[in-house]
C-alpha cells in the first residue's frame, strides 16, 4: 500500500514538473486535421517543411466516421502535446478544429480549403452551397460518401498528375452521414485568430463558400491557385500560410 501511494504521488509531483519545463512550454506544435478522401499521408510534404523548421508537426489520424468521433481524436491528440499549438484544418476538417480548439493551448487556427461552421450548421450544408454541390459525391449501403474515381482527377485534384490523382482515387478514405449531417455545437473562431487558404479551383467546397466562412470568421485570407487538394500541389505556399500563424502567436 505505502508503494503504490508513494506512486501515485511522485506521478502527482511529475505532471507539473513536466509541464514546467522551458523546454516543453518553448515547443512550437502544429496539428493537422486532414480533411475528406484523401488520409494523413497527403500532408507529408507540408510536414516535411514544417518540421525541417523546427515545428513539432503531428497530423490526425481522423477517420471521419462520426463528427463526434473526429473532434475526440483531435482533442486526444491535443491533450499529448507540450507547449503551445497552431491548429489546421482541412476540407471537412475545418469543421472539427472549430469544435475541437477551444482549449487554452490552441492559438491559431488555419483553414485550407476548409469547412468554417457557424454552430448549427452542418458539414453538408457548406459543401452543398446555394448552389449545390460543385461535385457530386455518392453513399455506399452502409452511408459513407465517396467521390466518384471516374472524376476524381478533374473534381478533386486536377492540379496534379493523372497517376497521383488515381492512386488518391482508388486509397480514399470515405465520409459518413454521420459526420456530414452533424452540425456544429461550437465555431471558436469567434475566440481565436484565424488564418486561411481559399483554393481557387476548388470544385469540393465551392471558392465563394470559403471565402464567406473566413470573412465572417475575420481570418487573414490567402487565395492560391489550386484544387481541392492544394496542401499537395502547392505545399510550399501552404506551409507558408500555417508559418506565418505560427510565428504570429505561438
Amino acid at each position: 500500500m505505502k508503494t503504490l501511494v508513494a506512486a501515485i504521488a511522485a506521478g502527482a509531483f511529475a505532471l507539473p514538473a513536466l509541464a514546467a519545463n522551458p523546454a516543453a512550454a518553448a515547443t512550437k506544435n502544429i496539428v493537422i486535421v486532414p480533411g475528406e478522401f484523401i488520409d494523413a499521408s497527403g500532408w507529408h510534404v507540408v510536414h516535411d517543411i514544417l518540421s525541417q523548421k523546427g515545428y513539432h508537426v503531428t497530423v490526425v489520424p481522423a477517420a471521419h466516421a462520426t463528427f463526434e468521433g473526429d473532434v475526440a481524436l483531435a482533442r486526444r491528440v491535443l491533450f499529448q502535446q507540450f507547449g503551445n499549438v497552431v491548429l489546421v484544418g482541412n476540407g471537412i476538417g475545418g469543421a472539427v478544429i472549430g469544435n475541437a480548439g477551444g482549449g487554452a493551448k490552441v492559438k491559431a487556427l488555419v483553414y485550407v480549403a476548409a469547412l468554417a461552421p457557424e454552430v448549427g450548421e452542418s458539414p453538408l450544408q457548406l459543401l452543398r452551397g446555394p448552389d449545390g454541390m460543385p461535385a457530386p459525391i455518392e453513399a455506399d449501403f452502409a452511408g459513407y460518401h465517396w467521390a466518384d474515381r471516374a472524376r476524381f482527377h478533374d473534381d478533386f485534384a486536377a492540379d496534379l498528375t493523372p497517376n497521383r490523382a488515381n492512386f488518391l482515387a482508388a486509397s480514399q478514405t470515405p465520409v459518413g452521414l454521420a459526420f456530414l449531417g452533424t452540425p456544429s455545437s461550437a465555431a471558436v473562431w469567434h475566440a481565436k485568430p484565424s488564418y486561411a487558404v481559399v483554393a481557387t479551383e476548388d470544385r469540393i467546397l465551392a471558392p465563394d463558400t470559403q471565402r464567406m466562412m473566413y470573412r465572417r470568421a475575420r481570418a487573414q485570407i490567402v487565395e492560391i491557385r489550386g484544387s481541392h487538394a492544394v496542401h499537395m500541389s502547392r505545399p510550399e505556399d501552404v506551409a507558408q500560410v500555417i508559418e506565418r500563424a505560427a510565428r504570429d502567436t505561438l
